[in-house]
């Protein structure tokens, strides 16, 4: 299995809970229509000790099924339309369990 996690810092004017909401609805609609992914969650309540905005949290099946994650079409699409309009960084860490 493969663990997936990536941290998002908002640009400012977008950091707002409606986007927050789209991000998450986008991502979570994800389980059940991309092969391999096991879990998903995405975390936008945060502390306010936090330096980031939005966490996503998923399982894959493997290292092959986070390549065919990367490039599904509806993965692209939530990622495109809800997420890299809005975000300022992006922080990743893939690692297998």
């Amino acid at each position: 299995m493969v663990k997936h996690i990536i941290l998002w810092k908002l640009k400012d004017e977008y950091n707002t809970k409606e986007v927050k909401n789209g991000i998450k609805s986008a991502l979570e609609a994800l389980m059940g229509v991309v092969p391999g992914l096991l879990e998903i969650k995405v975390q936008t309540e945060c502390l306010l000790t936090s330096n980031v905005d939005v966490l996503l949290y998923s399982v894959l099946e493997s290292e092959e099924a986070l390549k065919g994650y990367a490039v599904h079409p509806a993965h692209v699409a939530a990622a495109d339309n809800f997420v890299r309009p809005f975000t300022e960084t992006r922080s990743c860490i893939d690692f297998e369990v």
